[in-house]
C-alpha cells in the first residue's frame, strides 16, 4: 500500500514532533536525523554532526522504539529500518541515554501511543531479511549446544573475516605499541608477547583452547620451535587454520582438531596452555570445570595464560536477551575479574600475574569496524547486508565498550607449581626484553 501525500506528510510531520520530544532535552545533540522523504533535522548550531540517523521508511520509529529495549534498536539498525551514517562509535552515547533513563508509566504510556499511531509494519513495504538471530536449544553450555553456539558465529565464511581482520586473521585484542601503529604489527607483537609470557622454550608441547584461524599456533611452531596442538568448535576454522599450517610448511610441528575442551585427553599432559578469547563462552556455572579441566592437563611447573573479556562489576547488567546474545554471541557470559580469579584459584591454580589491556581492546576493534566499512561492498557480497551491520554495530558498540570501561580484557598468568615450585623468575624482565 503507497500511501498519499496527505498521509506521508502526517508521518513527517509525526515523526519529527517524537523526535524532537524524545531528543530535545540530549545535549550536545551533535548528529543529525535525515527521514525518507529528505526532510533533515540538523544538529544543534554550532555542533558539527558526528554522524546522521537516516530512517529509511514511515515506520521506522515506530520499530525502533517499540518496545523501548536495546533489541528494538539494535534490530531496527541491522535491518535497515534506519542506517548511521558517519562515526558509529559515537551513536552509543545516545543510545546508553536512551536505554538508560528512568520513564513515568505515564511517559512510557504517552509515547506508545504516538508510536502506535504512526504507520506500522503492515503498511511501511520494508520486509526484514538476511541474516536471522540465534535459536538455540537444548541444555545450555551442553557440548551440542555449545558446538551450535559457536557455529552460528564462526562459520561465516573465512573471506568475510579475512577482509578487515590482519593477515594473520587473529580475532581477539592486539597489542599496540602506539595509538597509530598498524594493525598487523599489533597483533603480531600480541602473539609474541604471549609466547614471552609463557616463556615457551624449544621441544615443548602447547595447547591453545580455541585457536581460531591457528595464528598463534603458527607463530608459536614458527618461532619458538614447541609442538603446537590447537581446537576449536567449528570446522570451518579447522579446515582454514590447518590448510595455513601446510602452506607455512608446519605441519610436522603444529595442528588444529575440532574438539571440545572437555573431551581433551593427554596421559602426560602439556608444558604450557593458552586460550585467547575463548573462556567469555565457557559460562559462569561451568568455570570451575574449565579451570579444573586446564589444571589436570598442564604438567607440574607448567603455566596456563588465559586471555579473556570480563564486564565491570559496577556497571548494571541489563535482564533478559541482548542484542550480542541474539544476533553476536549466543550463551556468551561476561563476568568480573574477580570472579575469574577465584574460579582458576579453586581449580588449583596459582595467580602470579594479571594485566589489563582495555584500551588495546579498543584500539584493535576500530581498526576492524574501519576495514569493515572499507570494505562494505565486498563483505555485503560475500554474506549479506544484516550481516554487515550486525558486525559493524558489535564491533564499534564493543569499542564504546572498552572505552568507557564497561568492559575490560585481561590476560591471566597462572601457575601450576611442582612441589611448590613455580619455575618462574623473580622478575617480568624477559617479557620485555
Amino acid at each position: 500500500m503507497i500511501p498519499d501525500k496527505k498521509s506521508g506528510d502526517r508521518a513527517v510531520r509525526e515523526s519529527l514532533s517524537f523526535l524532537k520530544d524524545l531528543l530535545g532535552d540530549y545535549h550536545p545533540r551533535d548528529f543529525a536525523v535525515r527521514l525518507w522523504d529528505g526532510t533533515v533535522w540538523a544538529a544543534e548550531p554550532g555542533q558539527p554532526a558526528r554522524f546522521t540517523l537516516a530512517l529509511k521508511h514511515p515506520g521506522a520509529l515506530r520499530r525502533m522504539f517499540w518496545p523501548p529495549t536495546e533489541i528494538s534498536l539494535a534490530e531496527a539498525y541491522t535491518y535497515d529500518d534506519f542506517d548511521i551514517e558517519g562515526e558509529i562509535e559515537a551513536v552509543f552515547p545516545l543510545a546508553d541515554r536512551l536505554l538508560a533513563r528512568r520513564r513515568s508509566p505515564a511517559e512510557v504510556l504517552r509515547r506508545a501511543r504516538r508510536l502506535l499511531y504512526l504507520p506500522g509494519d503492515r503498511h511501511d513495504g520494508h520486509p526484514r531479511t538476511g541474516r536471522e538471530a540465534a535459536r538455540l536449544r537444548g541444555i545450555r553450555h551442553s557440548r551440542a549446544r555449545d558446538r551450535r553456539a559457536v557455529t552460528y558465529h564462526y562459520d561465516v565464511p573465512g573471506e568475510f573475516y579475512a577482509l578487515w581482520l590482519d593477515g594473520r586473521m587473529v580475532y581477539s585484542c592486539a597489542y599496540f605499541a602506539t595509538p597509530d601503529e598498524d594493525l598487523d604489527s599489533a597483533q603480531e607483537r600480541k602473539l609474541d608477547y604471549i609466547c614471552r609470557k609463557l616463556r615457551l622454550r624449544r621441544g615443548e608441547r602447547l595447547l591453545d583452547i580455541g585457536c581460531g584461524w591457528g595464528g598463534l599456533v603458527i607463530h608459536a611452531a614458527r618461532r619458538y620451535g614447541v609442538s603446537a596442538s590447537g581446537i576449536t568448535l567449528s570446522e570451518p576454522q579447522a579446515e582454514l587454520a590447518n590448510e595455513r599450517i601446510r602452506r607455512a610448511g608446519l605441519a610436522d610441528s603444529c595442528r588444529v582438531e575440532v574438539r571440545d575442551y572437555r573431551e581433551v585427553e593427554l596421559q602426560d599432559g602439556y608444558d604450557k596452555l593458552v586460550s585467547v578469547g575463548m573462556f567469555e563462552h565457557v559460562g559462569e556455572a561451568r568455570l570451575p570445570e574449565y579451570f579444573r579441566r586446564a589444571y589436570r592437563l598442564l604438567r607440574p611447573g607448567g603455566v596456563f595464560l588465559n586471555h579473556g573479556i570480563s564486564r565491570n562489576p559496577n556497571t548494571p547488567v541489563r535482564r533478559g536477551p541482548t542484542f550480542i546474545s541474539r544476533h553476536v554471541f549466543p550463551d556468551g557470559e561476561l563476568v568480573p575479574i574477580g570472579t575469574i580469579l577465584g574460579a582458576a584459584e579453586g581449580g588449583g591454580f596459582e595467580v602470579r600475574d594479571v594485566e589489563s589491556l582495555r584500551e588495546h581492546y579498543a584500539l584493535t576493534l576500530r581498526h576492524w569496524v574501519r576495514g569493515l566499512e572499507a570494505r562494505a561492498d565486498e563483505a555485503r557480497r560475500i554474506t549479506d547486508e544484516t550481516t554487515y551491520r550486525v558486525w559493524r554495530l558489535y564491533m564499534s558498540g564493543s569499542a564504546h565498550g572498552f572505552r568507557t570501561g564497561r568492559l575490560n580484557v585481561y590476560q591471566t598468568l597462572l601457575s601450576k607449581p611442582d612441589r611448590g615450585e613455580s619455575g618462574l623468575p623473580l622478575t617480568r624482565t624477559d617479557w620485555y626484553a
